[in-house]
């Protein structure tokens, strides 16, 4: 039997009296007080997750950035010292090996924070393809990481605002760590870089500043309301990133693994594509369910926000446009849902 690991929080989330479960090798909180009211504290206030389960790996080296360029899909050469990226990790047949945020902290030393998932298969492959003048370290046992999420989150913490995928050295009551302006809710906020022994200390003074504690089910249910695809569920190996909508982080000028594939695909126009719906009648869909007409679901859920089922799902590239009615098998019971354009749920503006 397996032996489950635990984040340099674990003692924390048991005082808290959080609801744990495995996932993906770790023992982690699922939720607190519970997923819809963490949720909403997230979109009106403040939250804070545990993500320390997540893979970190240095890369340095005079031939960093080229090696980088070679296997990453977006075009590093865009991103300055204190800056970071999205982009992907792609195969050679353009499928998504991994989704993961690339910070270039200098000249030669960038950082890459990866799926826990796939961290192991992450360094395999990158250590496989590795050039001389290029070094990966995995580093994840030395740091905790902690998302800070919602409209009160830079507040809360006394955090001057700065442009998304920036980050900088910084501190949270005499704690230093590394604050990236990134996050998986679709809310502002952001992912706190700390070693490994001052994670419960920063917690504490998160926690204390106001921030309310959110485990895994409000994560899922936050990063669904806004579209942002979930390794494993929507996208994967065996999904290129133009069928799943992912086309704007692959620069398609310059050549890295997968690439002539990707050409082809988006000259072509994909079969199928990843879409977005909600549904017009009762029920929950959930990974696997086939929707009527070719395809399935990938992620779906109740949005918390909207009051009602929500997913999405691969569709024929005809049927995926927004407003297209879409029947949802739901265990032998049939629903009709509509696509609708992503993101599902937007904050709407004051004023």
């Amino acid at each position: 039997m397996q032996t489950l690991l635990r984040t340099p929080l674990y003692g924390r989330h048991l005082a808290l009296g959080a609801r744990m479960v495995p996932f993906v090798g770790w023992e982690m909180p699922v939720q607190y007080e519970g997923v819809l009211a963490e949720h909403r504290a997230v979109r009106a206030d403040c939250g804070v997750f545990d993500v320390s389960h997540m893979g970190e790996f240095e890369v340095e080296g005079p031939r960093a950035a080229e090696f980088l360029q070679s296997v990453l899909s977006n075009d590093l050469d865009r991103v300055e010292p204190g800056a970071a990226q999205y982009t992907l990790l792609t195969n050679e047949e353009g499928g998504i090996v991994d989704d993961l945020i690339a910070y270039r902290l200098e000249a030669g030393r960038y950082l890459l924070i990866v799926n826990a998932s796939n961290r192991d298969i992450d360094f395999r492959w990158l250590k496989d393809r590795e050039l001389p003048g290029s070094d990966v370290r995995d580093i994840s046992d030395d740091f905790a990481l902690l998302a800070v999420q919602g409209p009160q989150s830079l507040s809360r913490l006394a955090l001057d605002d700065a442009p998304a995928f920036t980050f900088a050295e910084g501190e949270i009551d005499g704690i230093e760590c590394m604050v990236n302006r990134t996050g998986y809710t679709g809310e502002q906020g952001v992912e706190l870089l700390v070693p490994a022994e001052d994670g419960a200390a920063l917690w504490d003074a998160v926690v204390a500043r106001g921030a309310t504690p959110c485990g895994l089910g409000a994560r899922d249910t936050l990063r669904l309301e806004v579209c942002f695809a979930l390794h494993g569920n929507d996208i994967g190996p065996e999904t290129d990133a133009i069928s799943a909508g992912l086309g704007w982080v692959c620069a398609l000028d310059k050549d890295f693994t997968g690439a002539n594939e990707l050409r082809r695909v988006k000259e072509q126009g994909p079969e199928s594509r990843l879409a977005a719906f909600v549904m017009d009648e009762p029920g929950i869909p959930r990974q696997g369910m086939p929707i009527e007409g070719g395809g399935a679901v990938t992620s779906g859920t109740h949005s918390p926000m909207l009051d009602r089922g929500i997913g999405m799902g691969y569709v024929p590239a005809s049927r995926a446009e927004p407003g297209t009615e879409v029947t949802i098998d739901l265990r032998g019971r049939p629903r009709r849902a509509h696509v609708v354009k992503k993101p599902i749920y937007e904050r709407e503006e004051d004023g």
